[in-house]
């Protein structure tokens, strides 16, 4: 699968501001609009790490500017996490100010991002002369100059809005309570699904062996989708915390999907030959959770090509729910009489833990009843 955008990128705008007049980092940063497509990047001082320079970018983009997991090469892949969320989301416009403080690996980095989204990219040099690293940069690239204020916020910054939908609570549901969603009750069951290792098409899920998740209302949806983009940076995380939300799938099922049967994202399947749940099931992708997926599927293609898992690995469990917590996501929680955890903690198998106990209760009362049985 190729990693680079299918379009030759569009020129770079390198707008100059000599003498490092405020209306054009106001103007950038006024611009700044998620929902529309337009991220505005404000590196942070005091360092010239592009790794840095990768979580000021995931931190634009409505992410937590860390990475937490394990990962295999040893570092943090945020510039892949990045290239993902700006392809799904999708972003079309990515000004950078301050571009006269890049380093030449910092620059290097944000053009292969370009080649990879076709983002339209904007770096504003805010000093009389250009840097020999950001002039070398810029000389095999196509690149326009812009002098004016006039004309940097008409064509390239955007035009300001002052409605944010991403840093806003949506549904009437308040920032800090608890959602609770039925659907993540077998998050942690304990199903031992056998993945497929061969071709395999699974047909449409049919909800024979369980019920399948309550649908949740748009207002809900849009909520639970501002949390998740709000509480991991990492794809598959979110992808596997949404695909858990409208399939009602174990950590274990999810752990099977693989990035070949994604379908544009409008399907996600999951593999079980053995059928120990739903057997091999194609399960629809309702709108507001595609955006993860995507973001799943491009981060995928960036990643080594030995790992090729689209979902998060079994390794991951515990990270998963410390995500969804994060975003105060949690399942049916018990009565306070039945709490084992104190007052606050979530959870997370006591719906596994009742149905472990009633089998227990009716295999105790089926002994009792063979023995009196026996003796009469």
């Amino acid at each position: 699968m190729s990693t680079l955008s299918s379009k030759e990128p569009p020129p770079v705008v390198l707008v100059l501001d000599p003498y490092d007049d405020a209306v054009h980092t106001h103007g950038a940063l006024a611009a700044h609009d998620l929902p529309a497509g337009r991220v505005t990047l404000h590196p942070g001082p005091g360092t010239t790490s592009d790794t840095a320079l990768a979580h000021d970018l995931l931190a634009a983009l409505g992410k937590p500017p860390q990475m937490t997991g394990r990962f295999r090469s040893g570092r943090q892949p945020v510039w892949e996490a990045a290239t993902a969320w700006i392809r799904a989301l999708p972003v079309t416009r990515l000004t950078v100010l301050r571009a006269h403080r890049l380093t030449d690996r910092r620059l290097q980095r944000l053009l292969r991002l370009r080649d990879h989204t076709g983002v339209h990219l904007t770096l504003v040099c805010h000093r009389p002369r250009i840097p020999v690293a950001l002039h070398q940069a810029l000389l095999p690239v196509s690149h326009t100059r812009i002098s004016t204020f006039e004309s940097a916020r008409g064509h390239y910054y955007g035009t300001p809005t002052t409605w944010c939908p991403p840093l806003s609570p949506v549904g009437g549901v308040a920032p800090g309570r608890w959602i609770t969603l039925p659907a993540l009750d077998r998050l942690i069951s304990y199903d031992s699904p056998s993945p497929c290792h061969g071709p395999c098409t699974p047909p449409p899920i049919d909800w024979r062996h369980r019920p399948p998740p309550k649908l949740i209302t748009p207002a809900t949806a849009a909520e639970v989708a501002r949390r998740i983009h709000a509480s991991t940076a990492h794809p598959r995380l979110a992808a596997a915390l949404a695909g858990a939300i409208f399939t009602g799938a174990s950590f274990q099922q999810l752990a099977t999907a693989r990035t070949e049967d994604s379908d544009g994202a409008a399907v996600l399947a999951l593999h079980d030959p053995t059928r120990y749940t739903d057997g091999c099931a194609a399960y629809p992708v309702p709108e507001w959770a595609r955006v993860f997926l995507r973001a799943a599927v491009h981060f995928a293609q960036l990643a080594p090509t030995e790992d090729q898992r689209l979902l998060a690995s079994l390794d991951d469990r515990a990270l998963l729910l410390r995500s969804a917590e994060a975003a105060k996501l949690r399942p049916p929680q018990p009565p306070a009489g039945r709490r084992t955890s104190p007052r606050g903690h979530v959870e997370w198998t006591w719906r596994e833990r009742e149905e472990a106990e009633r089998h227990s209760g009716l295999l105790t009362g089926a002994s009792l009843r063979r023995s009196v049985s026996r003796r009469s």
